[in-house]
């Protein structure tokens, strides 16, 4: 995984080693001689500057916040030392360590005349240059802006931008890497070379990880000595030389944050803006996926898995179906890549890795949208994977991380065509069967269309070397007594709702699912009698749908023996996804047939 990040790493970065594209928030203007002009506050731009891996005990030429650059705490300096807080002592003495390690890093260029200015600025001229800067920095600079990295600007300059600034840490950068490489040897496990030394040293944070640190995460890293071995200290364990950790570093920032603002407009005309990713998918509050190739190439049927359009998946199954030339005639073809994340305080996470021709992807995610097909009101429906995540998660929370836990297992089967675990089956039936026992006067749940879909996905899935395959719609020559049996109860439902009206404030469905899905025997011996009541009443008030409806129930009786004692598990999806294809099937026969008119507002409901 490392080596791949590494290569894409290598692809998209564009500056040298010792260079980094940094954000500037606010331009610092001071004269040619030292003395302060203003504060200039700027949309954020993205600049090259000196790169760090780790900002713990550096600070950066030229380009840094106003801690390092101003000696600024966030309190305002005229507070008598008697009145400070323990809070206030902190942060100043924090403050002006890290002011020091700027003005040293500014003392090793001592020598480059255009620096003169910023030199006068902090000593030859301090009064009306930096003391002038640190009080006019709050009276000029709003709160929000304030953190970010500030930038010298001199005569419409800004300084660390200049090509001499850069060259002279280029040369720097460069002088070290010969020096330490001088002195060892190390093959790096990445690349496999002695080119660049391998150091003790972080490799560098990854911003924007899941429910990790604002300043960063690390994905590798060591801080005890029970990580030391064969006289080897902190990151020498990882065997990564400086150039391949660069590499992957910034290569998985940039999979991480790439992407492009949109604007939505909603139902009642309103705009809001969203960050759409172009390689990362968010599968929950604490869990994202990032993805990419080997080389460069349009991987557009991904996005397919939260969008599904039924014309473009239709294109796809055609596509897979007439096949590739190049998986024939056995040419290498690109590969795909997916790496699954989390945070974890400080660290990366690292939960799923997924490597796969990128041909096969495509066939895999084919696969996918025929498994997960389900018929819907008349139409066949594909549902998005984050629906699906969402319809198997017995807790209704978008911040739980069940979602994420089933969004990774089902992002998976969808690339690799695996089998989901059927831990997921117990937790969509646990749902339904919470909903239709809920007794808080709100309207009860049935089975959505994306909990049928994940269920039959489940079953088929894990029944692909044997067993009952179920189909995306209702199957009359299907007679599994599990599928039979939610068929059944589904029509007594009908029976009831047709009997007593819609209105009724428990019926047979929130009182008896979860019996009659577990322990078949028993609970359709009661079913039964009031299925026979239901259809007495129904045949003075609706003759015609009473006995569409009694004979619908006695043939689909007739297709078992018994009601068995109890069901499995899988039983208990099938009972579930064949009570939903009766519903379906009620509903599209109740838009031909006259008689069936009322089931349709059932339906609805």
């Amino acid at each position: 995984m490392i080596k791949e990040l590494a290569e894409f790493g290598k692809r998209i970065r564009t500056s040298h080693d010792a260079l980094k594209h940094e954000p500037i928030s606010i331009d610092l203007v001071i004269n040619a001689d030292g003395s302060f002009h203003s504060f200039s506050a700027i949309e954020k731009i993205i600049r090259p500057a000196e790169a760090l891996t780790s900002k713990k005990g550096k600070a950066r030429l030229l380009l840094d916040k106003a801690e390092e650059v101003l000696n600024y705490s966030g309190f305002r300096p005229f507070v008598h030392d008697e009145e400070k807080s323990k809070e206030q002592i902190k942060a100043e003495s924090a403050s002006s360590i890290k002011h020091k390690l700027f003005l040293n890093k500014l003392e090793i260029y001592k020598d480059l005349d255009i620096l003169s200015p910023v030199f006068a600025f902090y000593v030859g001229n301090r009064k009306n240059g930096l003391d002038k800067a640190v009080c006019e920095f709050e009276n000029q600079v709003g709160v929000k802006e304030r953190a970010g990295n500030i930038a010298f600007r001199v005569n419409d300059i800004r300084l660390h931008e200049e090509q001499v600034i850069l060259d002279a840490i280029i040369d720097r950068f460069e002088q070290e890497q010969a020096t330490l490489l001088s002195g060892q040897k190390k093959v790096c496990s990445v690349c496999g070379t002695s080119d660049f030394p391998v150091l003790n040293q972080p490799h560098g944070m990854i911003k924007r990880v899941p429910d990790g640190k604002t300043a960063g995460c690390a994905l590798i890293s060591y801080n005890e000595k029970a990580f030391e071995s064969y006289e080897l200290k902190g990151n020498d364990n990882s065997s990564i030389c400086t150039k391949c950790a660069k590499n992957y570093v910034e290569g998985l920032n940039w999979l991480l944050s790439n992407g492009n603002e949109t604007v939505n407009i909603n139902k009642d005309g309103k705009s809001k803006s969203h960050f759409l990713y172009s390689n990362r998918k968010n599968l929950g509050s604490d869990t994202a996926t990032i993805f990419w190739t080997r080389d460069e190439e349009s991987i557009d049927g991904i996005n397919l898995l939260d969008n599904p359009d039924p014309g473009e998946i239709s294109k796809l199954f055609d596509s897979v179906t007439q096949g590739d030339k190049r998986t024939v005639k056995g040419i290498n073809t690109n590969q795909f890549y997916s790496c699954t994340l989390s945070g974890a305080a400080a660290r990366i996470a690292i939960r799923d890795w997924i490597e796969i021709s990128l041909d096969n992807s495509r066939n895999n995610i084919a696969k996918w949208f025929h498994d997960i097909a389900i018929r819907a009101y008349g139409e066949t429906r594909f549902a998005p994977l984050y629906a699906l995540a969402k319809a198997g998660n017995n807790i209704k929370s978008s911040n739980d991380p069940t979602n994420a836990r089933i969004a990774t297992y089902l992002w998976n089967a969808a690339l690799k065509n695996s089998v989901p675990p059927l831990w997921i089956l117990t937790a969509i039936l646990k749902r339904i069967r919470f909903a239709e026992s809920s007794e808080d006067g709100q309207k009860k749940e049935a089975i959505t269309p994306e909990k049928a879909a994940l269920i039959r996905f489940i079953l088929n899935r894990n029944n692909r070397k044997g067993g009952i395959m179920i189909k995306e719609q209702n199957d009359p020559d299907d007679k599994s007594p599990a599928l039979v049996c939610g068929k059944i109860f589904a029509v007594m439902e009908s029976l009831q709702r047709a009997a007593q009206g819609k209105d009724i404030n428990a019926g047979i469905r929130e009182r008896f699912f979860a019996f009659a899905s577990t322990n078949p025997a028993p609970a359709f011996g009661r079913l039964m009698k009031l299925s026979q009541n239901h259809i007495s009443k129904l045949k003075h008030e609706k003759p015609g749908l009473a006995v569409l409806l009694d004979r619908k129930l006695r043939e689909l009786c007739g297709m078992i023996d018994c009601f068995p004692a109890c069901f499995s598990l899988e039983e208990q999806g099938q009972f579930a996804l064949g009570y939903y294809h009766q519903k379906q099937h009620d509903y599209d026969n109740a838009k031909i047939n006259k008689e069936l008119k009322p089931l349709l507002e059932i339906g609805e409901e």
